[in-house]
């Protein structure tokens, strides 16, 4: 029996990627990017902080933006849930964090060409969510209708 390098056992077994399956990696990096705060992260950091009347997000330039700016731009979010969501994005190769050595430190984030990749996706997403919003409210309110 052969021994398989690292490299030859991850060319396998991205052949084997299959989602559907309980152990596979892919289902945990669906689980870790289908979450709200990774979409806005990196829909801020992709430069869609920007709509138009109907909400519509209109995509800008990639930003490099501080953490206090993201912290701002995503209303709602814990210091602890967007430091670990950050933490993560970095592990997994979607964003830099750079630390600048200055009174008091400046730490920027920015996403990389993986990042940037996934973004486009995440930008449809909201873009989505956003235009039928209105569209599934009324769903709701017909359906909790009907069945109380």
């Amino acid at each position: 029996m052969t021994t398989m390098k690292a490299a030859q056992q991850r060319a396998q077994a991205k052949v084997e990627y299959n989602a559907f399956l309980a152990a596979c990696p892919s289902r945990q990096l669906l689980d870790r990017i289908s979450d709200k705060w990774v979409v806005l992260i990196l829909c801020a950091l992709g430069g869609d902080n920007s709509s138009d009347q109907t909400g519509a997000a209109h995509a800008d330039t990639p930003k490099v933006m501080r953490y206090s700016e993201i912290a701002r731009l995503l209303a709602g979010v814990s210091q602890k849930m967007l430091t670990q969501t950050l933490r993560s994005l970095e592990r997994d190769g979607l964003l830099t964090r750079t630390a600048t050595p200055t009174v008091p430190v400046t730490v920027t984030y920015e996403l990389t060409d993986l990042g940037l990749s996934l973004h486009s996706m995440t930008r449809g997403l909201r873009s989505w969510a956003q235009t039928h919003m209105d569209e599934v409210l009324a769903n709701r309110e017909n359906h909790d209708a009907r069945t109380s």
